[in-house]
């Protein structure tokens, strides 16, 4: 599901940097995932199952929810409702509960936009080039939209163009135990004079106990010294304790500038399970020579009306001056909270700030509070509806009817009497990805 920017954002072939916008960050970390690490799941029980492609698993979901676009932040709750006309568990409420828009968010991308000659051409059989970095804020894509396709016979081959830029193909297959078997395509190229290379590499993971997995990795570099990367995968498994069908997705982007101390880093996760448990979030990094910016948020239900929903951003500059808000809502069955706090550090260490709560008490009575650091002060109760969120727009019925090439995946042929090793080590400790260990905290 592709969510939309509020304030960054850059076209496909975008990513010539001008230092007089504030649109792209650095990758704090340098991270690349093994590409056929295992996994060990645990074996379907024999309970109630639904057919979904080639895979029996069990269903405990509700009905479909129409998936629609969502922002990725947390500027306005707002931008991320639904009509309630159009849905019976979305609560109503007729005032805002948040703060103004951040003050740090930028304005649209001037980026140049930078056209690549193609490094394959189509009179050869070499793999088309995709040599063009990521776009920011553009959240996790469907997997049609990779069009991933593993060869099925042995290839390994390489050519050359008539520009003179050269390319090359290979597949193969790793296998272990458990039934366990990756299979995978790497594939690139580079310009004549080397100044320009693109990589990418599919692959496709399955074993006895169910698992599944699909993913892609691509990076690449052009004549200036910009450079990218990109990783993105989905897979399919069983909670080795609910034994309950879960799918997640991820995606990791970067960019980083040849010619300015520019670049930008996301990183994005959503879960889900068969009974409706959701979980939806990002954190992102940007630089733009004396300038910083960061963002976090964070969605999860518990598919029972349960509902949390935050975002943390922030930025500063080489100067000393930075600049943040941030807000949290809580709900369950009509009642909840929300609070947030807007604040801003000079360079002298002046510290301004307003915070605000609210308390929804489901009689239709709030309780609206709040002060600041230069003796703003209230604390009302008002006559208000509740409005907020108790299912994601994008659920468990979304995400199996967008995995159709995963849950297509054919495992290795399990011979008789043959039965996977299960290892169900440790209860998970938390449900929530953290970020880069170098990745700043909020003020």
């Amino acid at each position: 599901m592709a969510a939309s920017s509020r304030g960054f954002s850059t076209t496909q072939f975008d990513f010539k940097l001008r230092a007089t916008r504030l649109n792209v960050a650095l990758l704090p970390n340098n991270y690349f995932p093994e590409l056929c690490r295992r996994k060990r799941r645990k074996v379907f029980s024999d309970a109630e199952r639904v057919r979904l492609g080639n895979l029996d698993f069990r269903c405990c979901c509700s009905d479909s929810v129409a998936p629609i676009r969502r922002t990725s932040g947390g500027d306005k709750i707002e931008e991320r409702r639904f009509d309630p006309k159009k849905n019976p568990q979305i609560h109503r409420v007729r005032t805002r509960a948040t703060p103004a828009a951040m003050p740090f968010a930028s304005p649209p991308s001037l980026l140049k936009q930078e056209k690549f000659s193609p490094r394959c051409t189509p009179r050869n059989s070499g793999p088309q080039s995709r040599d063009t970095p990521p776009k920011r804020d553009t959240g996790i894509a469907n997997e049609k939209d990779w069009g991933i396709s593993l060869l099925n016979e042995n290839v390994k081959e390489s050519g050359t163009n008539e520009d003179g830029s050269t390319w090359y193909r290979e597949n193969g297959e790793e296998l272990g135990e458990n039934g366990y078997r990756c299979r995978w395509t790497r594939m690139g190229g580079q310009s004549h004079d080397s100044s320009s290379e693109w990589k990418e590499t599919w692959w496709e993971k399955s074993d006895w106990t169910g698992y599944k997995e699909l993913g892609v990795e691509k990076s690449g570099r052009n004549s200036e010294g910009d450079s990218w990367w990109e990783t993105w995968q989905e897979n399919l498994h069983q909670d080795e304790w609910s034994n309950i069908a879960k799918i997640e997705r991820s995606a990791q982007k970067q960019a980083k500038s040849g010619t300015e101390n520019a670049g930008w880093y996301e990183k994005w996760w959503e879960k889900y399970d068969a009974k409706g448990w959701t979980e939806k979030g990002a954190h992102k990094y940007g630089r733009l020579n004396e300038q910083s910016w960061w963002e976090k948020w964070g969605e999860h239900y518990d598919g029972r009306g349960s509902v949390l929903k935050w975002t943390d951003k922030w930025a500063e500059t080489e100067l000393g001056t930075k600049w943040g808000d941030k807000w949290e809502e809580r709900f369950f069955k009509g009642i909840g909270s929300r609070h947030g706090e807007t604040w801003h550090v000079s360079p002298s260490s002046e510290r301004w700030s307003r915070t605000w709560g609210e308390e929804h008490f489901g009689n239709g009575k709030v309780h609206k509070y709040g002060n600041s650091t230069t003796g703003e002060s209230w604390d009302i109760v008002v006559d208000e509806e509740t409005y907020y969120e108790a299912e994601p727009h994008y659920g468990w019925a979304d995400v199996v009817g967008d995995s159709s090439q995963l849950l297509s995946i054919e495992p290795l042929e399990r011979p008789p009497g043959v039965f996977p090793s299960l290892d169900f080590g440790s209860p998970p400790l938390s449900q929530t990805d953290d970020p880069p260990d170098d990745f700043p905290s909020s003020q």
